[in-house]
């Protein structure tokens, strides 16, 4: 078996985006650049157990591959989590912790001959963020984008800007927002959950990959959805969290 290669990142920025997720902003020293793919990640060892199996947590990148030794990570603090309790009150600019990476396969290919759909909740985004950073600085032949954001209430939709200058710069990307618990009368936007929407928008058919991210749940109810609407199997990319 081949030895795990291990190596430092230190975080230079920690941004608190509200209560329970936070932005970490890491460079690599001992790299003049971090090569990735958008979509992947980065596994850490956290100082948070004895065994290394229990320290260890993966993480997708949220910023663009690039020329630098720097990535960014959107984590969500879980009540009561070991990680999200050492992340929350030792992680500072400084602090260095050792990672392995990247890893995983869920990229778009090089060729995209089809539409897309990305279909996420809560921090599931962050692949998806990754992919449209990358799209707008290096621009590549694509069909129509569409991306389905779900969550409970409006304030937890804290990517409005990011998708906003996407639909500005990616041609046929558009974006849809849906709110399954919001109250507020004032809210005149979409409720319920994700698999509405991609139900309607591709109602017709049409070729298209599927990219979805996030809670199991979600996940395994969007594969029933989506493989009863008619799609095969190779439509249908998926990374899990959690």
């Amino acid at each position: 078996m081949a030895e795990i290669k291990w190596k430092k990142a230190e975080v230079v920025e920690t941004i608190d985006v509200n209560d329970h997720i936070r932005r970490l902003h890491f460079r690599v020293p001992e790299l003049q650049k971090f090569t990735f793919k958008a979509g992947q990640f980065v596994t850490f060892d956290f100082p948070i157990a004895d065994r290394l199996p229990k320290r260890m947590r993966s993480y997708t990148m949220i910023s663009a591959p690039g020329e630098t030794n720097e990535f960014e990570l959107l984590i969500s603090k879980v009540t009561h989590g070991a990680a999200s309790e050492f992340i929350w009150n030792k992680v500072e600019a400084g602090t260095s912790v050792l990672f392995r990476g990247p890893q995983g396969m869920f990229t778009l290919p090089e060729n995209i001959d089809r539409d897309l759909c990305f279909v996420c909740t809560g921090v599931g985004i962050a692949p998806f963020l990754s992919m449209l950073l990358d799209l707008q600085q290096n621009p590549r032949s694509t069909k129509n984008i569409d991306l389905i954001f779900g969550t409970r209430f409006l304030r937890d939709f804290i990517y409005e800007e990011e998708l906003k200058r996407a639909k500005e710069k990616i041609p046929g990307f558009n974006f849809t927002i849906t709110l399954s618990k919001e109250d507020s009368p004032n809210y005149k936007g979409r409720r319920g959950h994700v698999h509405s929407v991609y139900e309607e928008l591709f109602s017709d058919r049409r070729p298209a990959h599927f990219y979805l991210c996030g809670w199991k749940p979600m996940i395994s109810e969007a594969r029933k959805k989506i493989t009863a609407m008619g799609y095969g199997r190779d439509s249908i990319h998926v990374e899990l969290f959690g």
